[in-house]
């Protein structure tokens, strides 16, 4: 029995992971604030996707919540040690400068995209989960670019990444990737390509041209092109940050 992890089920990218990997008969252990939204028979309706819904800004709670959570599925679904854990859930924030950005804002992006993940990770670490595995943290390419804009979002990313690097060299026996899925069509576009100062923000513009585009696929159609490339992380040395667009061409000193 295949098992899968994954964060952030309801819509977006996580809820593409779970089609794929409940397609090909894996156990998908899926939680977000809320049950998935899309298509209910390919995911709500099959038995193997086992759902559980956590608000990961609850930091105060968290680890005692997925606690439970965690003991409610070892105990009904004999949750065991899974292939893979996906930490893909997170939010954007506002697009805007970071002189503009408040800390409370950038605190309440780090909350979810970063130390929610600590949090999880810490309590799996501690249940001996997962061994031997991989940890893919969905990361995005302007944890590296600094692109003008994503102030908050970026800064969230980018220790997101640090997290995934010390984590690697603290735990050799589970593979660690940070991963950039490219561009997806999820609500988030909608956000971004509305946005109307594209002269302070050019990015919008780009992601305006690239959706309706194959540059920009919707959540199911990029869960399966991401997903199948899982393994492929493995070629690179644990901790890394991996774009997914630049995964044909392999830089010899980041593989293992």
């Amino acid at each position: 029995m295949k098992h899968v992890f994954i964060t952030g089920v309801s819509r977006g990218l996580g809820y593409g992971l779970a089609v794929h990997f409940l397609k090909n008969q894996y156990h998908v252990f899926g939680i977000s604030r809320n049950p998935p939204d899309g298509d209910s028979h390919a995911v709500l309706d099959n038995p193997a996707f086992h759902f559980h819904p956590l608000d990961l800004s609850d930091l105060s709670n968290l680890e005692e919540n997925f606690s439970r959570i965690l003991d409610s599925w070892k105990n009904g679904h004999d949750f065991a040690n899974p292939e893979f854990v996906v930490l893909n859930a997170g939010i954007l924030g506002g697009l805007g400068d970071l002189r503009n950005t408040s800390l409370e804002e950038i605190q309440r992006i780090m909350d979810v995209n970063v130390w929610a993940n600590k949090i999880m990770l810490d309590v799996l670490f501690a249940e001996s989960f997962p061994m031997n595995g991989q940890v893919i943290a969905i990361s995005s390419g302007v944890s590296v670019s600094g692109t003008r804009g994503w102030a908050g979002y970026g800064l969230s990313k980018a220790t997101l990444n640090m997290i995934i690097k010390l984590y690697a060299a603290e735990k050799p026996e589970v593979h660690f990737t940070a991963l950039a899925p490219g561009l997806i069509d999820t609500a988030m576009q909608d956000y971004l390509c509305g946005y109307p100062d594209t002269e302070k923000f050019p990015a919008a513009i780009r992601l305006r041209a690239a959706r309706g585009t194959a540059d920009m696929p919707h959540p199911v159609e990029a869960g399966e092109k991401i997903a199948i490339r899982f393994r492929d992380l493995l070629r690179y040395k644990s901790g890394s940050y991996v774009d997914i667009r630049e995964m044909k061409s392999l830089c010899v000193d980041n593989m293992l």
